[in-house]
């Protein structure tokens, strides 16, 4: 039987960002979701703010609760499967923390954006969610409460322990990072044994060995991700390669001897009718540069990469994000530092498509499924050897990959 090749979406609302939780409206989420299915798309991946679930480590927030089972049944109601990301943590450039786990004696991470708490930017550091006892605690409390709650829900498909969560903390040694997976994962199977299981890795665990490597995070996983973005990396071929995603989620595949959903991709875009250009600003005494692309050169890196993630076997690709963020938000974190963050939406903020919008929905209506994985996408790597010095082989990797890609497929 053949497996749909899932198309969807990392999901904002683009009124209320990450204030969504508390600002809450089901009326905004019910018209949003029925957008993302008039798209044709069927995943929608959701972020629980860990400040808002768990305001402290004794209880979950009875409100934040309610309202996430409101938005599983709007999600069922619209025929869309929810990928639901515990830890929320980091998030747009910002780390975004409960009271409970700061400790003012501790720095923020370094180079990793500002820390926000109760909605605010607050200088302090926190303690390490991987291995600090209370927090250790409050995680599996998170787990058995809201899995609990939604494990026979209709909605659900994915349960993810974090959002690229070394951004938010690094393992203190090699071994935290994979016995907080296992321990984790074990505390969703001990409430529900029929959903899958994943962690929301990005490009730094590939690059890296940062304590999340993807064979050790993943290998109690029922699939692995990848959140790939040449605009944001020096050895693609351009910040709109589109061989970049397909390569990093065979890679990816390949380490973690798993299938791999590219749970991440996307552009961040420019207004109506621009060019692309690298924009640059200022945030917190620093000097930002980023490469926006025209929504046209978007548009067409999207229609590029669908196909070739098709090709390499991914399960599927949810586009990051939903909108581009209404301008009253732009003042509030994170976007007042990590301002690129506001214009990566499928829709712009007045709610009209963007060009790759149109792509999505097209691509949709052709009906892509799961294809086994070509031999050039099965890549023999000793994880031991890879990760003494991954930047060693990742250039030479795509090399072949893109070699291999450039051959047209016998007939």
């Amino acid at each position: 039987m053949t497996e749909p090749f899932i198309l969807g979406v990392n999901y904002w609302p683009r009124r209320k960002a990450m204030g969504w939780w508390r600002d809450f409206d089901p009326g905004e989420a019910r018209d949003e979701f029925a957008l993302i299915r008039d798209l044709g798309l069927r995943a929608v991946r959701l972020f629980l703010l860990w400040d808002d679930f768990q305001p402290q480590a004794d209880q979950v927030a009875p409100t934040a609760l309610a309202r996430l089972v409101q938005v599983a049944d709007l999600a069922a109601e619209h025929e869309l499967r929810l990928d639901v990301t515990f830890f929320t943590g980091h998030m747009s450039g910002s780390n975004w923390a409960p009271g409970w786990l700061l400790d003012e004696r501790l720095p923020p991470p370094a180079a990793s954006g500002p820390v926000v708490s109760g909605g605010r930017v607050v200088a302090s550091g926190y303690r390490n969610p991987y291995v600090d006892a209370q927090a250790l605690r409050a995680e599996r409390l998170l787990i058995r409460t809201v899995v609990g709650a939604l494990r026979d829900h209709p909605a659900i498909w994915l349960w993810n322990l974090g959002n690229e969560p070394d951004v938010f903390a690094l393992p203190p040694d090699a071994d935290s990072g994979p016995m907080w997976v296992r321990t984790m994962t074990a505390a969703i199977r001990d409430v529900d044994d029929r959903h899958l299981v994943t962690c929301g890795l990005h490009l730094a665990n590939l690059v890296a060995d940062n304590g999340l490597r993807i064979d050790r995070i993943f290998e109690t996983a029922d699939l692995a991700t990848a959140h790939p973005y040449p605009l944001y990396t020096d050895w693609a071929n351009g910040p709109l390669d589109p061989d970049f995603a397909p390569f990093c989620s065979a890679v990816t595949a390949s380490l973690a001897g798993r299938p791999v959903l590219v749970e991440e991709f996307g552009a961040c875009t420019t207004s109506p009718g621009q060019p692309s250009r690298v924009r640059t600003w200022i945030a917190a005494g620093t000097e930002r540069r980023q490469f926006m692309a025209s929504e046209e050169a978007a548009a067409e890196y999207i229609a590029a990469v669908l196909p070739r993630l098709v090709e390499v076997g991914a399960l599927g690709a949810l586009i990051w994000c939903f909108a581009d963020y209404h301008r009253s938000l732009w003042e509030r974190p994170p976007f007042q530092d990590a301002r690129h963050e506001r214009f990566f939406g499928l829709i712009r903020p007045d709610g009209s498509l963007k060009p790759h919008a149109l792509i999505l929905r097209d691509f949709a209506a052709t009906h892509p499924v799961v294809q086994p994985a070509p031999a050039h996408a099965r890549m023999t790597i000793d994880p031991d050897t890879f990760y003494r010095d991954p930047m060693a082989h990742l250039p030479g990797l795509y090399r072949q990959f893109r070699e291999h890609q450039r051959i047209p497929p016998k007939s």
